[in-house]
Formats: structure tokens, sequence, C-alpha cells
């Protein structure tokens, strides 16, 4: 991609609009605000946005105690966020960036709305996690102007950023948002506009394939996340992962993946979650999820000490190689489609959901010979095409 002459998004008096004052809208307002921009927070309800705001000052205290920050810059980043009450509050704005509810008519609206008091210089960034940019920017006056900016939560914490320019987009903004989000300490990757862009297709299977295996009775949630972090090294097994995550949030995106490939079988959603997301068992924010994290439940806060010992059982090893093999397949044929680099296919799923190795660098090291028997294996027990191979992995 050309560099862009144009190097407004590169100073720090840059002026950045935030519409939706959730866990990731108020998180991408810090990000911005520590990087010296100003920053105007709109949220249709006032009431989040002045909770966000309440418990982003308990952060940043909470970071000056720790001497992680000083209580200047802390005062600087509270002080440099300016709520809003209308969306013609974000009109001054240079870059505005969509942080709500993954619901394509919604965010179509708003934008329609904020096209009326931006400029027509202001670069609109939508941070969908799966929802298409060019499906998104077709109903703006100026789509030329619109461009995926894809924050992990924590927004603060996590690293990445998937930059994704729709088939309208400017061929200069992508790297001008390149550019910025490097100065604002982040570790962006350019991702082709399809279905979950990189981190959100590749990882299906980590949650998929998991939740396959409890469905069928072959370990429980517990078992699962203990072969994951104990043979795999992951910091989170799928299930505390999605607990964390938000089990309704994980099912959605699920869904969209689903419904944009097509209903391609490899990504169908799994009948257990759809239950769980019905009955309000959502994970950490209400409570309970597939673990209990109220008073009366086992505190699930952190990852329980293993008891696989060195030499894990036949089961578990089929199970981690299970969900790895479907892993390091979608990774191969990530590659094979050219959906972003090597370089930043490996550093999406290593820097997006902390996976201990890049997919591509572990499928080499375990052998595609014997990622490939596994996948053929599944194959032949289901007659499914959930387990088809891409043509590029018995080549590699």
């Amino acid at each position: 991609m050309e560099k862009t002459q144009n190097s407004k998004l590169k100073t720090h008096n840059l002026k950045v609009g935030i519409i939706g004052s959730g866990t990731m809208g108020i998180g991408i307002a810090q990000v911005a605000s520590n990087a010296g921009c100003e920053v105007f927070l709109y949220d249709a309800n006032a009431a989040q946005t002045e909770k966000s705001l309440s418990g982003l000052k308990k952060t940043l205290n909470k970071l000056t105690e720790k001497g992680k920050l000083t209580a200047e810059k802390a005062n600087e980043v509270f002080n440099n966020i300016k709520p809003c009450t209308d969306i013609s509050g974000l009109k001054d704005s240079d870059l505005v960036i969509e942080a709500i509810i993954e619901n394509k008519e919604i965010k179509t609206k708003v934008f329609g709305e904020l096209e009326s008091f931006v400029s027509k210089e202001c670069i609109i960034g939508s941070n969908t996690s799966s929802i298409s940019i060019t499906s998104l920017s077709s109903e703006l006056k100026n789509p030329e102007r619109f461009i995926g900016i894809h924050f992990f939560n924590p927004a603060p914490l996590m690293p990445l950023v998937e930059v994704i320019p729709g088939l309208l987009t400017d061929k200069d903004v992508p790297q001008n948002i390149y550019d910025l989000m490097k100065s604002w300490g982040k570790t962006p990757v350019f991702a082709k506009d399809i279905p979950g862009f990189i981190v959100n297709r590749i990882a299906r299977p980590f949650y998929g394939e998991a939740l396959r295996i409890v469905e069928e009775n072959i370990a429980t949630p517990q078992e699962v996340d203990e072969v994951m972090r104990t043979i795999g090294n992951f910091k989170m097994g799928p299930f505390e992962l999605m607990d964390l995550i938000g089990i309704d949030v994980n099912f959605s995106v699920t869904q969209t993946v689903y419904k944009d490939y097509f209903f391609d079988p490899k990504y169908k959603p799994s009948l257990l979650q759809q239950r769980m997301a019905e009955a309000k068992l959502l994970g950490r924010k209400t409570g309970k999820g597939f673990y209990d994290y109220t008073e009366t439940g086992s505190g699930k806060q952190e990852a329980l000490p293993s008891t696989i010992n060195q030499q894990p059982t036949s089961n578990q090893q089929a199970i981690f190689m299970r969900i790895l093999s479907m892993l390091i397949n979608e990774g191969v044929e990530a590659k094979r489609l050219k959906i972003a680099t090597d370089d930043d296919l490996e550093l999406a799923m290593q820097k997006g959901v902390n996976y201990p190795k890049g997919l591509l660098a572990w499928g080499k090291e375990i052998g595609y010979e014997k990622i490939s028997e596994t996948l053929q294996n599944l194959y032949d027990d289901y007659q499914e095409e959930r387990y088809r191979q891409s043509p590029l992995l018995k080549k590699m």
C-alpha cells in the first residue's frame, strides 16, 4: 500500500471522536487520550458514559498508585476526554471510531447521522469485529473515507489493531491509519475485508471445536481448558476465554461469520452456546457462564493448577490435536487466500488473542503431515465438510 502524503493524523493535536462508551469505546478513548489526542466521547446512553468515565478514573488512580502512571499524566488522560450528549459534538473530529453493538443496521444509521456533522476530510472507522467494512460503507455519501479499525479487548492492554480497508476505501487511508496506530503504541496489521478479518476468522475453531467436544460428552469445559493450557501452553482455555469475552458476544461473531460465509459448515454455531446465551449465562459479566463467578461459586478468576501429568492420556492428546489441527488448517487457508502477509497472520494471532506461537510456525513444528492426518481421521469419522482441509495444507 502506498504511503499517504497527508500527515494530518500523525499530529498530537488530533481530534478523535468515539461513538459508544462501553468497554471497547472507553478503552479506545483511553488509548487515544494517552497518545495526546483530544477525544470526544459520545453515547446515546448518557448514563453509560458517566459510568465508564467513573470506571476510567478508578483505573487511572490504580495505575498511579502502582507507579505506572504519574498523577499529572493520569489527569491529562482523563481531562482529554470530553463527553458529548449529542452526536453533533463530534463535528470537529479528524477521525471518528465507532464502537457500538454488532448490528449492521444500527451502525449504518449512526454513520448516516454522523456524516451530516463531520467534515468531508474526517476519516470514519468502525471497531466491528466481524461485519463487512464494504457493506458498512455502502450507505455513506463518502465511502472512500471509511475503514475498519479493529481493537482487541481490553484496548489499552492488547497491542493488536487490525486495519481493514473496504473495496471503496481510498488507497491512502489504510497507511495513514496504520501509521497512526503505531504512533499510539499499537501493533497494526493490514487485513482483507473478509468475514472475521484475521483473528476472528482463524480463531473460530478454538471455540467451535471445543464446544463440539463438550456437546459430544468427550470432556467437560474444565477438562478442555486444562488440556489447552497445559499441553498447548495457551494462557486461557476456550471456555475461560468465552466467559471473559461474553458468551453472547462470542456467539454473535460466530453467527456473523457463518452467515457471511454462506453457511459454511466450518463455522457452524454451537447449540450449547446458543442455549447459554438464551439463559443469560454470559460469563463474568453476569456472574455465571461455563464457570461460576458469584460469591457462592468457585470464584474462578485464574486458571486452576493442572492435574495433567507429564504424559497426557490419549484422550487429552486427542482433544489438543483436534482443536489445534483445526486452528492450523484455518491459518493455512488464510495464507492461501492471502488474507494478510504470513508475518501479519502470525503476529495477529499472538498479539490479538495471546496464542503461544504463530499457527504456521506451529504447524511446521508439529509437522503438516500430522495435522493433515488428524483432519482426515476426523473427516472419516464424521463425514462432515467441517473437517475439510485447505488445498494448501497437503502441499506444505
